[in-house]
């Protein structure tokens, strides 16, 4: 497949590039450039370059580690090139990180009349994380970021040329004056002001709260998660996981502020001895990412609430619709249903998918979801006021409306009915209020039936893992002003906490051989319903039913199965136990093997994780960027055109073989 054509902007760059390389490797048996010997004295002056102006000094110093003694000769020089296309090539992954640890050596800080050298430490961490991706697209690591090098220990007096991504918004920002810590500002927050909320709950609620990055947006902004539990950080067995995920498409916020506010309410709700807040905390691990979309937010803020258009911020910094660009998964689906004997849940995701634009915010998600055993999940949208569940798809492609369910039509729409049944607004009868043509419905709508779409983020949770996810759509204005935000999340709030509820519906158990060893990836079937799910590690496992009498078959290669009768009162909210022990098969595991056909190509996995029938592989170490197909042997690969124009200078030092 031929890769695209870079942008024009890199093309730009690449023209103007010339023949003279910053350093030749070849000086050094190592592959490295030497330092400047002491008779290069240092000459501090101020930092000119474009690609390194947001570093957290404005000095420098010439000649640098390369021997550029100019700043012409830095911008000339192929390792700059190399900066500025990196974001590109990488596909947003570890921006602006490499770029700024790149920096600190083609333009070193220069204070006090001295040259001050980046922290190794600092490279070493960066290059753990950042070499997959560079494996991804078999190039190789620059040399000029050979943490042996160029970099120096903190006993020498390094500095951390990262700090500033991280320490200007763990500053701490007090409450107003006289106010007391519960209080919330009920306002749109920028994406420093949000993480500092998220940093100063958690600070507020260490023993219950957490925040983690689950990865970077195309821009390199955190995609930061707070979550809560009654021991944040780490799994418990039979406590299942809730996310909650806000501003897929960055220009639909009421989202972002629902679950910002919801942060400091969990909060201080659980401080303040609520029985309800505690109960759940302690039996639930919830999960809050209020922006997946911060670069959209961006733009979309820019224009501010009343101004912005139906569209302008939705997508990524990439112009990637988010919520269209997961695997689709659901045609796959359509195309196995009628076939007996085939697997259409837990569905791989196909080979060519990786071969497309894939953004770094969908990646972090899709990994996300492999790393944690989700039960239920919300994304929350903007723009009508309706929930919505899986399929989003229509079981006849042409068909831009029709009513296509899920093997669990009956689970969705309880969870759907959950939130919309909250709502004061969504239960209101009047048909002149926001999303009246819902009305008859209930506010509650299968996603195909209203209209039809593919690369969803539900249809992918439910067909790839065990989570069951619906859509809410919180509002017919996407920006809200300010002064609608206190309504919209006295609206909201009830429903979010129901709808967290709901993950205790239905049963849970352990799936455990006589051994009392747990059996993890061990299918949990419901008779009449085709649709399983898997044990998560530790053999514990959750399955959403409505209620009534069900048939559950727990089964796993090499084990005979285990077949129980269970009733789900209506009013039960507590989850029922039912746990398995399964007895070793004689015969091994071949039989139960042959009666599972794979669904089909894609088994190579570059997530890592359960695999697409439930067993287990060892996680890769190339990340998910690895979108190109490999070269053909002895051609070089698709990035290498970037380099043409350098001539004889071209960087042959990013080349694996």
């Amino acid at each position: 497949m031929p890769s695209p054509p870079p942008p024009l902007l890199l093309l730009a760059l690449v023209a103007a590039a010339t023949a003279r390389p910053g350093c030749e490797p070849a000086r050094d048996p190592a592959g490295g450039c030497h330092r400047p010997s002491a008779e290069d004295s240092a000459i501090c002056v101020d930092l000119q370059l474009q690609t390194c102006g947001d570093t957290a000094y404005n000095l420098t110093a010439f000649p640098n580690a390369l021997k550029h003694r100019s700043r012409a000769a830095v911008e000339s020089s192929s390792e700059y090139l190399l900066l500025s296309v990196l974001h590109h090539l990488l596909e947003g992954q570890c921006n602006p990180d490499l770029r700024l640890l790149g920096c600190a050596v083609l333009a070193p800080w220069c204070e006090g009349g001295r040259e001050r050298r980046p922290c190794r430490h600092v490279c070493e961490g960066l290059r753990e994380a950042c070499q997959p991706a560079f494996d991804a697209i078999d190039m190789a690591w620059p040399y000029f970021l050979d943490c042996r090098h160029y970099f120096a220990s903190e006993e020498e007096g390094c500095y951390d040329p990262l700090e500033s991504l991280r320490g200007g918004l763990e500053a701490d920002e007090a409450p107003p004056s006289g106010l007391p810590p519960t209080f919330i500002r009920f306002a749109h927050h920028s994406y420093a002001q949000m993480v500092r909320v998220l940093k100063r709950t958690e600070a507020r609620c260490a023993h219950v709260a957490k925040t983690y990055s689950i990865g970077r947006s195309f821009d390199g902004k955190d995609l930061l998660v707070i979550e809560f539990s009654d021991r944040p950080g780490q799994h418990q067995l039979m406590e299942p996981e809730v996310k909650l995920i806000g501003n897929i498409h960055g220009n639909e916020v009421a989202g972002r502020e629902m679950l910002i506010y919801l942060a400091q309410y969990l909060c201080s709700e659980y401080l303040l001895g609520n029985p309800r807040i505690q109960r759940l905390l302690n039996s639930t691990r919830i999960h809050l990412l209020p922006s997946m979309n911060p670069d959209g937010y961006e733009v979309a803020a820019a224009e501010g609430a009343g101004y912005n258009g139906w569209t302008s911020g939705r997508q990524n910094a990439q112009n990637l619709d988010l919520n269209r660009n997961f695997p689709d998964l659901t045609s796959e689906y359509y195309r196995l249903a009628e076939a007996r004997g085939v697997r259409s849940d837990h569905m791989p995701i196909p080979q060519h998918y990786w071969w497309g634009k894939v953004a770094p915010e969908t990646k972090a998600v899709m990994k996300w979801m492999r790393t944690i055993p989700f039960v239920l999940s919300a994304s929350l949208h903007g723009g009508d006021l309706v929930v919505s569940y899986p399929f989003d798809f229509s079981k006849h492609p042409q068909e831009e409306k029709m009513f296509s369910p899920t093997p669990d039509e009956k689970v969705f729409k309880l969870l759907a009915r959950a939130y919309a049944d909250a709502h004061p607004m969504m239960m209101d009868r009047s048909e002149n209020r926001c999303g009246g043509n819902f009305l008859q419905r209930g506010s509650v709508i299968n996603g195909a039936d209203w209209y039809s779409f593919t690369g969803g983020m539900s249809d992918f949770n439910y067909l790839h893992t065990n989570c069951f996810e619906i859509t809410v759509e919180l509002g017919c204005t996407k920006f809200p002003p300010e002064e609608a935000l206190y309504m919209l999340w006295q609206h909201n709030k009830e429903s979010l906490l129901r709808f967290v509820e709901m993950v205790h519906r239905g049963i849970k158990g352990v799936v455990m051989d006589k051994f009392g060893k747990p059996v993890k990836n061990a299918r949990i079937a419901v008779k009449g319903i085709r649709h399983d799910i898997t044990t998560a590690p530790d053999g514990d496992y959750w399955r959403l039913l409505p209620p009534g009498s069900h048939i559950v078959i727990a089964q796993a290669p090499g084990y005979s199965k285990v077949i129980k009768k269970v009733t789900i009162p209506a009013q039960l909210k507590r989850a029922g136990r039912v746990d398995f022990i399964l007895q070793p098969l004689k015969m091994g595991p071949k039989k139960f093997l042959n009666g599972l056909r794979r669904t089909g190509p894609g088994l190579r996995n570059p997530l890592g994780g359960a695999g697409p029938q439930g067993e287990s592989t060892e996680p890769r170490l190339e990340p998910l960027g690895a979108r190109r197909q490999p070269s053909a042997s002895g051609s070089k690969p698709w990035w290498w055109s970037y380099f043409t124009s350098l001539g004889p200078h071209r960087p042959r030092w990013l080349l694996k073989y």
